[in-house]
């Protein structure tokens, strides 16, 4: 289920940590940071977007197809997505400096890259906020302006401060919905089941991890509090009347009062500057349910 995963993860996307040695581990390669301006292409959308907050988006030239925050680079050329991006794709764009993720960005890819001179940071990713802070940190040292992670860090941890405890979490079902395809949920570890436990739900459903096909046994077995999606699944549902026709919903909490929760897919599953931003928002979205019935 990898293409599942980079679609939600943001991102995603899983650990942010430090780079290690050579371009397969995630060690900056290349020529140096600090060298003087440079064309970034940035292939994840959680990193595109910790790139643009830093200072950096008008020097972003290039993104993969997960990257749309901010606004800005919904315009840029498109370098693939997840394994499918390919070196001569990357190079077209002319870049001196690549941003990716050590479990996205295939090792042969990063290292043909390297050989062609290309500064290659690639990062490891942890679903937490103490993961996005160190890969916040983590970014603005490469990018040799450290002082600037602070200021991205304090707004998360001050957005984070509003989530306020639920007496009872709500069993939370995140539904994964395309316009083609079985619609899908989220299981154990993934960014959607840490989302929900950050914001004082639980996820409705376990014992598995990654995602797999949404059934009516399962559904009414979760009997969840609140259905969670992404607002493009929202859309491809066809909105609440489409949600209510999924087989089973009728029978759940959920369906019975419509507690029915969308939200922008790169800031719910990001696990970026916006964390805290996602939980306070999704938390108050938690806490507006109706008594379940």
């Amino acid at each position: 289920m990898r293409s599942v995963r980079s679609l939600i993860a943001v991102c995603a996307v899983l650990t942010l940590g430090a780079c290690a040695s050579g371009p397969e581990a995630g060690q900056a390669t290349g020529p140096a940071a600090g060298d003087g301006p440079q064309r970034l292409v940035t292939l994840n959308g959680t990193l595109t977007e910790i790139v643009a907050a830093l200072g950096f988006e008008d020097r972003i030239v290039g993104v993969d197809v997960t990257s749309t925050f901010p606004a800005s680079v919904k315009a840029l050329p498109k370098a693939g997505h997840d394994r499918s991006i390919r070196a001569e794709g990357v190079l077209s764009l002319r870049p001196g400096h690549v941003f990716g993720t050590t479990w996205q960005l295939d090792p042969t890819v990063a290292r043909q890259l390297s050989d062609a001179h290309v500064r290659v940071s690639l990062f490891q990713q942890e679903l937490s906020v103490e993961g996005t802070e160190r890969l916040i940190r983590q970014v603005a040292d490469t990018l040799g302006v450290p002082d600037r992670a602070d200021a991205l860090v304090a707004a998360i941890h001050q957005d984070a401060a509003k989530v306020a405890p639920l007496a009872t979490p709500p069993k939370v079902l995140f539904i994964y919905a395309r316009s083609t395809g079985s619609p899908m949920v989220a299981g154990d570890g993934t960014p959607m089941d840490r989302i929900i436990r950050l914001a004082g739900g639980t996820n409705a459903v376990g014992g598995f991890t990654e995602f797999k096909p949404l059934t009516p046994e399962a559904l009414v077995a979760a009997d969840p509090d609140a259905i969670l999606l992404f607002a493009s699944g929202m859309d491809a549902l066809q909105g609440t009347e489409g949600l209510l026709r999924l087989p089973g919903m009728d029978r759940t909490k959920a369906g019975r009062n419509k507690a029915f929760i969308a939200m922008d897919g790169g800031l719910l599953a990001g696990f970026g500057p916006r964390l805290g931003r996602a939980m306070a928002e999704l938390n108050a979205a938690l806490r507006a349910l109706p008594p379940s019935s």
